[in-house]
């Protein structure tokens, strides 16, 4: 029960568009397709998957104060915490590169039409912010931070299909020519921001 909470509060009532706006630049600049979000949402949600137990298990077993301990009881004073940045990002950085080359062999077409935005999940700031509200809420295992990264993976996955759904359907509407492309999407993202505070009664 409290994995299905955790992973609800992940996905649904702290998501990393609506709540804290993580990912902004790849969420508006791949929403102009369902195809192409369906695609970047996915490999978002398994750089997730990966990248947030593993950043966990290096913080857990390496970087934090006395966590070097399994190697002998002289290492009990060894803090490597102020490593936590670059680390996060080497791993983040290995995993993305992994999914580039995934995409590349299996989906080429999808791989042509992501583009640049492919390789910029390594610095799409839900993934990093991700690792980092990780290290924040100090799950007590590897179980817990796994569900954790899939669930926000699930949200942001979840965030950009929505709108690229909505901007599909209105770009057959008359819209006033200031607000078209990147103002309605503004719009519609503060809006659904707001739909989605619905879902702290659903808080467990």
């Amino acid at each position: 029960m409290e994995l299905v909470s955790l992973f609800i509060k992940s996905a649904f009532i702290e998501n990393m568009i609506f709540t804290f706006f993580l990912g902004m630049c790849s969420y508006l600049a791949v929403s102009k397709s369902v195809k192409t979000a369906v695609g970047l949402g996915a490999a978002v949600i398994f750089v997730l998957l990966v990248t947030v137990p593993v950043n966990f298990l290096l913080e857990t077993y390496v970087l934090k104060e006395g966590a070097l301990t399994w190697l002998g009881s002289e290492y009990a004073d060894v803090d490597l915490s102020f490593l936590s940045f670059i680390m996060f990002i080497a791993v983040i950085a290995s995993i993305v590169q992994l999914v580039e080359m995934l995409v590349e062999k299996f989906s080429p077409a999808l791989y042509g039409a992501l583009g640049i935005f492919l390789p910029l999940i390594a610095v799409n700031c839900a993934i990093l912010g991700a690792s980092l509200f990780m290290q924040q809420k100090q799950f007590s295992n590897v179980g817990e931070a796994t569900v954790y990264g899939v669930g926000s993976g699930f949200g942001w996955f979840l965030a950009i299909v929505l709108i690229a759904a909505i901007r599909e359907k209105i770009s057959y509407s008359h819209i006033p020519a200031p607000l078209k492309g990147v103002g309605m999407a503004f719009i519609l993202t503060g809006l659904m921001g707001l739909a989605f505070l619905g879902f702290l009664g659903f808080e467990l």
